[in-house]
């Protein structure tokens, strides 16, 4: 997917990117876990995490298959593969995409817990996915948690999980990089679209690049000042 878009060539190639002067993020170890918008898969395998490692010095744990779900089905969702990375790790901070296929798939809402408990929560629903995932990271890696939403398409089911993480932003004291109620990132050209995006939901290098990095670079760095 992908192979042919002018976004994903020339300038855009990991290699060609700028490195930043940006200074707080060099040699924070990230986990990043998530399905193809953290993978790259309209950008064969690169990604914003990608970028991130170049041109911040990061050093990124990349966790991603595209598919998965944060709710806890099938054995290859987003907590079942939490759970396989390295529980001994000094972590810095721990990323995670609230994925689309919760909503294409129409998993359900669930609802957000009175509790702190990891272990009551409901992960057969979102709401009780991403607590676990927050609660989990909180617990064996004591770092900033944060969550990133995809840039707003059509899609009432997303728009209500993103309602939802705001909500559980607030209990659990998470930080979200909100590109679906970004209107900047969200008022781009049709030319823009069409150079940053391969269908609706996944980027090229381009759109990691010029479209997603700046707003990571920022609120990420911000985590470390």
């Amino acid at each position: 997917l992908g192979f042919f878009k002018a976004g994903n060539y020339g300038k855009y190639n990991l290699k060609n990117i700028t490195i930043s002067d940006e200074q707080s993020l060099k040699d924070k170890k990230i986990i990043f876990l998530g399905s193809s918008v953290t993978y790259g898969y309209g950008s064969m395998g690169v990604s914003f995490v990608d970028f991130l490692e170049k041109s911040c010095s990061i050093i990124a744990i990349k966790e991603a298959v595209s598919g998965t779900t944060l709710v806890d089905v099938k054995g290859n969702s987003y907590i079942s593969r939490m759970k396989k990375i390295n529980t001994s790790l000094d972590i810095d901070a721990f990323v995670c995409q609230l994925s689309t296929n919760d909503a294409t798939k129409n998993m359900p809402l669930g609802d957000i817990s009175e509790s702190n408990n990891k272990d009551d929560f409901d992960t057969k629903t979102i709401a009780g996915a991403i607590e676990y995932i927050i609660a989990y990271a909180k617990d064996i890696w004591n770092c900033p948690v944060v969550f990133y939403t995809q840039p707003k398409y059509e899609s009432e089911k997303y728009a209500d999980m993103v309602k939802l993480l705001l909500k559980i932003k607030s209990k659990w004291n998470i930080e979200v990089v909100d590109f679906w109620n970004d209107e900047q990132i969200n008022s781009i050209s049709e030319q823009e679209r069409k150079l940053y995006l391969v269908d609706k939901i996944h980027p090229t290098k381009a759109g990691y690049c010029q479209w997603f990095l700046p707003k990571f670079q920022k609120q990420l760095a911000e985590l470390f000042k």
